[in-house]
């Protein structure tokens, strides 16, 4: 009979191999810069290359990094989840970054610049008279990079610690005075 033969014709079919899952922990600064990381997969060293501005949990998909197919079927896929740790300084929402600076009382009330730290570098910015404390000042385009879009990048936006002086002097203390029966009148 015929019936031996598609059994042994079924036995020939082709599969797609099984799927990876991998895990990649970046810090917020690796996960500014486009840049290669090389992932130990099944014992092969995989290099990828991570597109500045990846979120945390975000997944990337590379196919054909998975499991050898079954009689020559196509390999599986790789799944590489990244994690983004926390950073000291710097919190991001989206695109946009949060930082806190200080400045000292003078800057406050009379105005002036002061340098922030960016993520990329430092930062002048320019501190109105009456600058209330806590006040929130956005610098364009000092955020983070925007996925797969060369060249944008979201807000920074600076909340301003206003340091007290710890001892005021005579002539100090007469200036506040002033100052105060000023804004009174």
């Amino acid at each position: 009979g015929f019936g031996g033969s598609t059994g042994r014709a079924g036995s020939r079919a082709r599969f797609k191999g099984g799927d990876y899952q991998a895990e990649l922990r970046l810090t917020l600064r690796q996960a500014m810069l486009t840049h290669q990381q090389t992932l130990a997969v099944d014992g092969k060293n995989v290099r990828i290359t991570v597109p500045a501005g990846i979120a945390d949990g975000q997944k990337i998909k590379l196919a054909g990094y998975g499991q050898p197919g079954v009689n020559g079927g196509p390999n599986g896929d790789l799944y590489i989840t990244f994690r983004i740790e926390e950073d000291p300084t710097f919190k991001r929402l989206g695109d946009d970054l949060y930082t806190d600076a200080s400045i000292d009382l003078y800057t406050a009330v009379l105005g002036g610049e002061t340098i922030v730290n960016a993520l990329d570098g430092q930062v002048k910015m320019t501190i109105k008279p009456g600058t209330q404390p806590n006040a929130k000042l956005r610098v364009r385009g000092k955020g983070f990079p925007v996925y797969k879009n060369e060249g944008r990048f979201g807000d920074l936006y600076v909340t301003l610690k206003v340091q007290l002086p710890e001892r005021l002097s005579p002539k100090e203390k007469e200036l506040f005075t002033q100052l105060s029966n000023i804004s009174k009148q």
